[in-house]
């Protein structure tokens, strides 16, 4: 069984979905379509535990907050 990481996926103002790994800082990447952006991922995972080897911190996703504050 492989490791189990934490992706965000946005998308941003030119429709690209961006993923960035939550345990790894600096570990992102883009793509058009959500299929693509899977395959990026893994591939931009891969890479980075080749070449960081990061020490994980032992984190568990909980939630996603939206806050308003005043302006």
């Amino acid at each position: 069984m492989g490791k189990r990481f934490t992706v965000i996926v946005e998308k941003d103002e030119d429709g690209y979905y961006v993923g960035s790994v939550a345990e790894l800082p600096g570990c992102h990447t883009q793509a058009k379509s959500l299929d693509k952006l899977v395959k990026r991922m893994r591939e931009a995972i891969s890479l980075y535990i080749d070449v960081e080897k990061p020490k994980r911190e032992k984190t568990e996703f909980v939630s996603v907050q939206v806050m308003e504050v005043p302006a």
